[in-house]
């Protein structure tokens, strides 16, 4: 077996093929947008290359390609930690724990000539909304974003020396389901009307406002953890650019309080439902026509959501609820959403994990984000549980 640098386009190519060898009889596989992870290893298109480089790597054998890894570190995400972390991802490989090993050892050995001591993965060099953890419980066709990979993958992890360092739940709500609790929907409309409070859905003419408010939010809102890492205003706006075929505008909504943001919420269009019908994350003109088609011919029928976030002062008080009284209306009017996923929360959030389960949102899928520590007599830390 044989390690090849991924350096020239014919390679790349190679590197988009090996899912589709693994996957070739799995149903439940559906391909990812193979631009969406170019534009994760172009300087030009991540600007996590301003702080931070990427590889990644084929693992050949006799003429084939049987697996793929790519290694990424970032000084922002390195500097969170105990040690400097980096990470793996777009990890594919055959049911060979010989083959994930030089992989792995790949990867590992790039990140510490780097300066690191330990790697997370499989995760992504970019936002952790999508390709972020392994798939564990749930092996059915994942929403846009979600990582699906074979129920094999956790043991050659977990046998090459990986650890969880936190678990990922994932729910299914029907947010029009007359059987929802009443006294979520009584706060919910209480909540809505509540004088002084506000609600407004995103609007990209006002994009920037809306950016400043999100940021403000989410420093307020997650800048307690120990892991937080602060967003940057113009990677949060290069990401909106980059997303207009999954936003609705009306999936994005903002709670204020006497004009301050006080929480936020983003759900996305599961583009997913679109792609199983093309087979293929490699768009040509005829297929980005045909997705658009498919678009508005309503074939999407699930919506992810992929952030919730209330600031301190504000939790508790029944704000959620209010956004959903306000999401509610649009889900009746736009009546072909009929599916929810709220993904993901980490186990270290016991309190969002809860107000899903208030909402009767169903646990549907569970991915596990694993760590290595290269000093392998280091004590493992699992991810501190947000108070």
């Amino acid at each position: 077996m044989q390690i090849i640098q991924v350096t020239n386009r014919k390679l790349v190519d190679e590197f988009h093929k090996v899912p589709e060898n693994i996957y070739r009889k799995d149903p439940n596989w559906i391909p990812s947008l193979q631009m969406m992870i170019e534009n994760t290893f172009n300087p030009n298109k991540n600007k996590r290359y301003l702080n931070g480089d990427a590889a990644r790597w084929l693992l050949q054998k006799e003429e084939k390609y049987i697996g793929r890894i790519a290694a990424f570190y970032d000084e922002k995400y390195a500097g969170g930690y105990d040690q400097p972390t980096g990470c793996c991802g777009f990890f594919e490989c055959i049911d060979n724990q010989e083959a994930a090993k030089l992989l792995f050892d790949t990867a590992r050995d790039w990140l510490r000539e780097n300066g690191m001591e330990a790697m997370d993965g499989p995760v992504n060099f970019d936002e952790n909304f999508f390709y972020w953890g392994l798939l564990t419980d749930g092996f059915q066709p994942q929403t846009f974003g979600m990582q699906y990979n074979p129920k094999y993958y956790l043991a050659l992890f977990k046998e090459y020396g990986f650890k969880t360092y936190y678990r990922q739940y994932s729910y299914s709500l029907d947010i029009t389901n007359p059987d929802l609790p009443d006294r979520f929907w009584r706060i919910a409309s209480w909540v809505a009307q509540k004088p002084g409070y506000s609600f407004e859905h995103f609007r990209y003419k006002d994009q920037d406002r809306y950016i400043r408010d999100f940021i403000e939010i989410h420093q307020k809102a997650w800048g307690g953890h120990a892991n937080y890492k602060p967003l940057d205003f113009n990677l949060v706006k290069s990401l909106l650019k980059n997303a207009k075929i999954i936003l609705d505008e009306e999936f994005v909504w903002y709670a204020y309080h006497n004009g301050k943001p006080i929480a936020f919420f983003m759900q996305i269009l599961d583009l997913n439902q679109v792609i199983q019908k093309l087979r293929t994350g490699k768009l040509n003109l005829w297929q980005a026509l045909k997705m658009l088609y498919l678009i508005k011919r309503k074939t999407i029928t699930r919506c992810r959501v992929i952030v919730l976030g209330v600031v301190p002062g504000y939790q508790g008080k029944g704000i959620e609820s209010g956004i959903f009284h306000h999401l509610k209306k649009v889900m009746l009017k736009k009546h072909w959403y009929n599916d929810m996923e709220m993904s993901w929360v980490g186990d270290f959030n016991p309190k969002m994990n809860a107000l899903f389960k208030s909402f009767g949102a169903d646990h549907k899928l569970t991915h596990r984000t694993m760590r290595y520590l290269f000093d392998r007599k280091k004590e493992f830390v699992r991810a501190p549980i947000i108070e």
